[in-house]
């Protein structure tokens, strides 16, 4: 497995986190975490709230698919330059900027309507603000990729997923909260949620002004196209301008796929199947927790707190450990680490389900899953970015990213059955075995693993 200098001590890795570029990817991962729950589950709290009925969530939840099509246009964010933005902030910044406009738009054009006879209307602004989230997302790790070596990414990923879970609580608990403040009596009040979205929007200036003050990462960047490609397509009979537009539909659609087989041949079989079952336990296990703990007999409230205190503040832990875990030893060795945490947190679940109802055993059981799951996720994202060419970064972690739950996810929707086929006990010691595949790939791929993030040889 790969090997890290024993000279550098542990102080100096703590350092990592006080670092300009790590700092930034906090407030990065804030602006990136703000919009998702103003889409998904807060905004289904207010549409409810607004007599919206379930079936119409349902299907307006679908705004939120964006999130996992984002492969789809991620070309265009990798090699598309924006007009005067990209001359004045560049390719990353230009796009983020860009994105984060459409997000504070959509947001503020949620805040003007009120569900109950502008359905259509906040639904199109939701979709707006998840296209431009997904977007976001798109370049800021492209961002985070171009900006650091592998050692530091593992701190600038905890940095993220710190900024996102802060986020998320703001925009999940914090919105509610909000609500509640600007409500003036009982029942539904459209003023308070508008008032509550204007304030997201507000929020969302934390990145904006990241944007601004952040450098635009000094990375070789090739031309679009080659003349020689061109030259090619215009031999072939086509028009010297729709030869142009063929040349460089080649380059920022097919050359990022191209290049990754090209670098790892046959053993980008083995990467991609490792990409998509590591999390294969954490998500396959995690549809079926929240009824877990209704049919343990767990009140909501007493979910809530423990998962949002202790699971937050381990998540949190978790990915610091993570970052630093990473920087010390290396990313291989805690993408085990992380892969067998992942895996044997499982095992705890079984025990509880056969254990009487226990708050103290819950928050053992919250604590150690979350805890397991941060250093797996610090480990992970670090490892997904060291695969990418920074050439291509934004399409192949887009890319990449998405293959990492499409498996999972699919698998995931047959839990509901097994847990009836097989009970609790037995199902979630099957989703500990599930994460065997992981650490036997996780040895074997490590003896292909790149020392740094690997660069454009052209």
């Amino acid at each position: 497995m790969d090997q890290i200098s024993s000279k550098e001590s542990w102080t100096s890795s703590l350092k990592l986190y006080c670092k300009k570029p790590v700092l930034l990817m906090l407030s990065f991962g804030f602006s990136s975490g703000l919009p998702y729950l103003l889409i998904f589950a807060t905004f289904s709290f207010w549409l409810r709230e607004a007599g919206i009925s379930r079936t119409e969530i349902g299907f307006i939840s679908w705004v939120a698919l964006f999130y996992g099509l984002k492969w789809i246009w991620s070309p265009l964010v990798d090699r598309l330059p924006i007009p005067w933005l990209s001359r004045h902030l560049g390719r990353r910044r230009s796009w983020m900027l860009l994105a984060q406009a459409g997000i504070i738009l959509g947001l503020i054009g949620m805040s003007t309507l009120n569900p109950q006879n502008s359905l259509m209307a906040v639904s199109l602004f939701a979709l707006m603000v998840s296209f431009s989230s997904a977007t976001q997302d798109i370049a800021i790790d492209a961002f985070r990729i171009e900006s650091a070596p592998e050692r530091l990414q593992a701190a600038m990923a905890a940095a993220y997923m710190t900024g996102y879970r802060l986020a998320m609580i703001t925009s999940g608990a914090g919105a509610l909260w909000l609500a509640a403040l600007f409500s003036t009596s009982a029942g539904y009040q459209p003023h308070a949620w508008q008032l509550t979205y204007l304030c997201m929007a507000v929020l969302m200036g934390v990145g904006v002004l990241s944007c601004l003050i952040a450098k635009e990462p000094e990375v070789p960047y090739r031309k679009l196209t080659s003349i020689t490609m061109i030259r090619q397509f215009h031999r072939r009979g086509y028009p010297l301008k729709f030869a142009g537009f063929i040349a460089w539909s080649y380059t920022a659609l097919c050359e990022p796929f191209i290049d990754f087989w090209r670098r790892y041949h046959w053993i980008a079989v083995l990467i991609l199947a490792l990409i998509s079952t590591y999390r294969i336990a954490d998500v396959v296990m995690g549809v079926m927790a929240n009824t877990f703990y209704v049919d343990m007999g767990f009140s909501k409230d007493e979910v809530a707190s423990i998962s949002k205190v202790f699971g937050v503040i381990m998540t949190l832990l978790g990915t610091g450990i993570g970052g630093i875990l990473v920087n010390r030893l290396g990313t291989m060795r805690i993408l085990f680490v992380g892969a067998l945490l992942t895996a044997s947190t499982n095992l705890l679940y079984s025990y509880m389900s056969t254990q009487p109802p226990s708050l103290s055993l819950l928050t053992v059981v919250i604590s150690a899953d979350n805890l397991g799951a941060g250093i797996a996720t610090a480990a992970f994202i670090t490892y997904l970015s060291s695969l990418t060419n920074v050439a291509f970064s934004a399409t192949q972690y887009a890319l990449l990213s998405s293959i990492m739950l499409l498996f999972p996810k699919f698998l995931a929707g047959f839990s509901g059955y097994l847990v009836d086929w097989m009970g609790y006990s037995h199902f979630f010691t099957f989703t500990a075995i599930l994460g065997i595949p992981a650490l036997i790939l996780i040895p074997i791929l490590a003896k292909y693993h790149p020392a740094s993030a690997p660069r454009d040889n052209n």
